[in-house]
């Protein structure tokens, strides 16, 4: 069974990477399976691409189709056309896409229209957002897949309400949960930690990325200046590349901004941190497993797991709830939460016995 593998952005590696040694542990034990794994390029920036194959032992992509940056129509359009040709000259029984960037929603499309069968791997999940880029990603990807591997039993009651059938629908986990078990004995201190004196449980970690957070200066500068006031205490925010301009203009005391760390340095830092501020998905997910307070600056989540049974909590953009999240964090009132169903390290190894059984049907 040959298989093609997509992956582009930031959260794709942490997701794809147990499936690979899956994959290569399924074919030391004589099953055949053959993968292919294509880098769309999404991103290229080494901090935020060729570190995590690194830290991950991803091995190299047999393409990079080198979509690079541009608007949302841009830079899908790109993946697209580049991804087409590839497949056409690689065809596959099968291509697995990961997650909701625009790399997902890109390959999805041109495999079914090359009359590929599709399996998305953190199918189902939904934040009801359209105004969220990620939400159309999702939607569309999962109208055209074929084979959904969830996170959660709440993922496959959207996927059944949307009309899919349950034989279609396997929970088997969080493979970006398998990425961190897998990694905790390998996690290192990033050079601020000493160089900023920080302590275990005695500093925060902010994460902003979003649009709606960081692309205006005013609302980006009073989100900064609430953190600031609440934190008292550093506050380590490693900044994602667009957001350095708005960043440069201000001036906080606690916030200590930072360039994008590898996975390793980041995990270190959010499990060592006293709670994380974040408008992240995957922060969500780590946090809980990890057990660290997340405070969540969105209106909703397509993890809502994290915060039925983990350690989130949605706040949006409210400033007042924000202090008193600061406050609930400080006086260590904070609920502890729970590791959600399946969230086991396991996740890319049922993935797996799913291929080895749609291979076996082939035959």
């Amino acid at each position: 069974m040959k298989i093609t593998l997509i992956a582009g952005a930031r959260p794709n590696f942490m997701k794809i990477a147990p499936i690979i040694k899956a994959i290569e542990k399924a074919k030391v034990s004589g099953h055949s399976l053959e993968y292919r794994l294509v880098h769309t390029g999404q991103h290229y920036d080494d901090k935020l691409s060729k570190v995590f194959f690194e830290e991950l032992e991803i091995p190299p992509a047999h393409i990079n189709l080198g979509a690079g940056s541009g608007t949302q129509a841009e830079q899908t359009a790109k993946i697209m056309v580049e991804f087409e040709r590839d497949l056409v000259a690689n065809p596959c029984d099968l291509v697995v896409v990961v997650g909701d960037v625009n790399s997902t929603l890109a390959c999805t499309i041109v495999a079914k229209k090359l009359n590929t069968k599709v399996a998305h791997v953190e199918g189902g999940i939904r934040s009801f957002d359209m105004t969220m880029p990620e939400e159309v990603n999702r939607m569309v990807t999962d109208s055209l897949a074929d084979y959904f591997y969830t996170t959660s039993e709440v993922a496959n009651a959207n996927l059944l309400r949307e009309g899919k059938r349950a034989d279609q629908l396997f929970f088997v986990g969080n493979t970006m949960i398998d990425s961190l078990l897998a990694n905790q004995q390998k996690i290192r201190k990033p050079e601020l930690y000493d160089r900023l004196q920080l302590k275990t449980g005695s500093y925060f970690v902010l994460t902003l990325h979003r649009p709606s957070n960081v692309d205006d200066s005013e609302t980006f500068s009073r989100l900064i200046r609430a953190i600031d006031d609440g934190a008292d205490l550093p506050v380590i925010f490693p900044i994602h590349p667009r957001t350095q301009k708005n960043f440069a203009f201000l001036k906080p005391h606690f916030i200590k901004g930072c360039d994008p760390l590898s996975y390793l340095e980041f995990i270190f830092l959010i499990k060592n941190a006293k709670a994380i501020i974040t408008d992240s998905g995957g922060v969500q997910e780590e946090t809980t497993v990890l057990g660290i307070p997340c405070v969540t600056l969105r209106n909703n989540t397509e993890r809502p797991e994290t915060v039925t049974v983990g350690t989130n909590e949605i706040i949006g953009n409210d400033l007042t709830a924000l202090q008193k999240s600061f406050e609930k964090i400080h006086r260590r009132e904070w609920k502890h939460g729970r590791i959600p169903e399946r969230w086991d390290g396991r996740a890319a190894e049922r993935i797996v016995d799913h291929l080895i059984a749609l291979n076996a049907g082939r035959k």
